[in-house]
Formats: structure tokens, C-alpha cells, sequence
């Protein structure tokens, strides 16, 4: 575990699912459930840029703008075409717009196989300098500019979530909606605030993390599942634990095939979402209620 490689290797990983997770949570503080659709959201966000930018000879920032303004658009239908009728129609319950959220999961995987195809495509580079070198390791300019819009993404939405009138509202529709609506909130704004946002997010995560190992219309699914683990492994007590939990699973990812092989990966983080599940459903950091 002494090769800087790895963990530049793993740190790059980690800030991928923390952002997905944060995504995530974005959701859940202002819904109070998870939206699996995540996943999809990162992969059409990277995905429609690299089409755009091969297939059609877009400008890259062109198309990177029109990556992320169609993933929050598809983000911003899922809350008002499917879960808000959805609950409605059941009596809010969380259930039916979990299974309503799982369904539009897949719809997105194959409505981007049918436009996109199914090859996986090159993702695009956003910074364009040299590499860093020290040593024998190498931080590619994908890594830098990951790691940076990380922590610029999570301070500038702590700071929001707490300082923000909107962040404030935000918190209170998730904590209460009964409470909020009583209270003359405006509940179904803020939950669509929390859709849009939460696109954004996983449309920012995806196109940063596509030049790694590139994207395809299946590779929603799977940053689903890593996006839900990270924030299940750091839990919602504040707006870091998702990078928390993204940054232990990368390491995770990373080390754990080297030293022991592939396939103990699998088994490992089996364990570990059963491990969370039965004896810390709440994460590492657990919010706080008082009594």
C-alpha cells in the first residue's frame, strides 16, 4: 500500500462515488427517499457529450453544456412526470416511487442504447495540459481536474445546504413535507429543486470520470450500486459523509484486486452492504435528532 500510484488511483474512484452519492443525498434530504436513477443520470451526462463531440463534431464545451442541461431536464422530468403522479396516486408512500424510480433506471439504459449505441465511447478531456509526474507516479490532467471540482462541489454545497435560504427549505420539505406544507412551504418546488440539482451533480461526476475508462449506455447501473454504497457507508449526518464513503469504497476498489484478486472484490463488497445494512444502516456519521 505504499505505491502513490494506487492511491491516486483510489482517491480518483473515491471522489467519482462521492459525487454520485452526493447526488443521491441531494434527493434524499429534500424527498426523504432514493433516487436510483442516478446512476443513469452520470452516464447520459458523459455519454451524450462524447456522442456529440465524435459522431457529430460538436465543439466540446457545446456539447458539455448540452450534456448537462439534458441530464437536469431528464432529472426534472423524473420528479414531475413519475414520482410526483406516482405518489400522488398511492398516498405518498415511498415504495411505489422507489419501484417507479428503479423502472426509470433501466428505461434510461435502453432509451441510450437505442440513441447512442451500445459501444463504449472515449470520454472527452475538460483540462488540457500536461501530466504530473513525481516520481514514478502520474497524475493525469482528468485526476487533477476530478479531484479539484470535488472539493470545490462539496464546500460550495455544505455551505449552501447551511447558508442558503433554498438549502434551508430544502432541509425542512425532507425532514417534515406534512410539516412544511402546514407551514405554507413550497414543497413541490423545493422537491424539484432537489431532482435538478441532483442531475447536475451526477452529470458533473460523469462527465469528469468518462475519460478513465469511458462510458456506454450500460454503465448506468453500475455507478447506481457504487453511488448507493458510498452513501450508505458514510451516512447523511453532513453533506461530506457521501465523500466519505465514496473515498473508503474507491480504496476499497482499488486495493482490495491487487492484493487479493479480482473476484474478492465482489465478495467483499457483498459483505460490506450487509455488514451497513444490518448493524449501521445509518452510515458512519448518522445525523444527530434531539429529543
Amino acid at each position: 500500500m505504499t505505491d502513490p500510484q494506487l492511491w491516486i488511483s483510489a482517491a480518483e474512484l473515491g471522489c467519482f462515488f462521492g459525487l454520485l452519492a452526493l447526488s443521491y443525498y441531494v434527493v434524499l434530504a429534500g424527498t426523504g427517499f432514493f433516487n436510483f436513477a442516478v446512476g443513469p443520470y452520470a452516464m447520459v451526462g458523459g455519454l451524450s457529450a462524447a456522442w456529440l463531440v465524435l459522431e457529430h463534431g460538436f465543439e466540446l464545451w457545446l456539447a458539455v453544456a448540452i450534456a448537462v442541461v439534458a441530464t437536469m431536464a431528464l432529472a426534472a422530468v423524473t420528479e414531475l412526470a413519475v414520482v410526483r403522479p406516482v405518489q400522488r396516486r398511492s398516498g405518498r408512500s415511498e415504495l411505489p416511487a422507489l419501484v417507479a424510480v428503479t423502472a426509470v433506471l433501466f428505461a434510461i439504459e435502453q432509451l441510450a442504447g437505442v440513441i447512442f449505441g451500445y459501444t463504449t465511447l472515449p470520454g472527452q478531456e475538460l483540462l488540457n495540459i500536461q501530466p504530473i509526474t513525481f516520481g514514478t507516479s502520474v497524475i493525469l490532467p482528468s485526476d487533477l481536474l476530478l479531484g479539484i471540482v470535488t472539493i470545490v462541489v462539496f464546500g460550495g454545497m455544505a455551505l449552501w445546504v447551511r447558508l442558503s435560504r433554498t438549502g434551508r427549505l430544502l432541509r425542512a420539505v425532507g425532514d417534515s413535507r406534512d410539516a412544511a406544507a402546514l407551514l405554507g412551504l413550497p414543497v413541490n418546488r423545493i422537491r424539484l429543486v432537489a431532482f435538478v440539482l441532483s442531475g447536475l451533480l451526477a452529470a458533473v461526476a460523469g462527465l469528469l470520470f468518462a475519460p478513465k475508462a469511458g462510458v456506454s449506455s450500460t454503465s448506468g447501473l453500475d455507478w447506481a450500486l457504487s453511488g448507493f454504497l458510498a452513501l450508505v457507508v458514510g451516512g447523511t449526518a453532513t453533506v461530506w459523509a457521501p465523500l466519505i464513503g465514496g473515498l473508503i469504497l474507491g480504496a476499497l476498489q482499488v486495493f482490495i484486486p491487487f492484493y487479493f484478486g479480482g473476484p474478492s472484490l465482489s465478495y467483499l463488497l457483498l459483505v460490506l452492504a450487509i455488514v451497513f445494512f444490518a448493524f449501521r444502516p445509518q452510515g458512519i456519521f448518522a445525523r444527530r435528532v434531539r429529543v
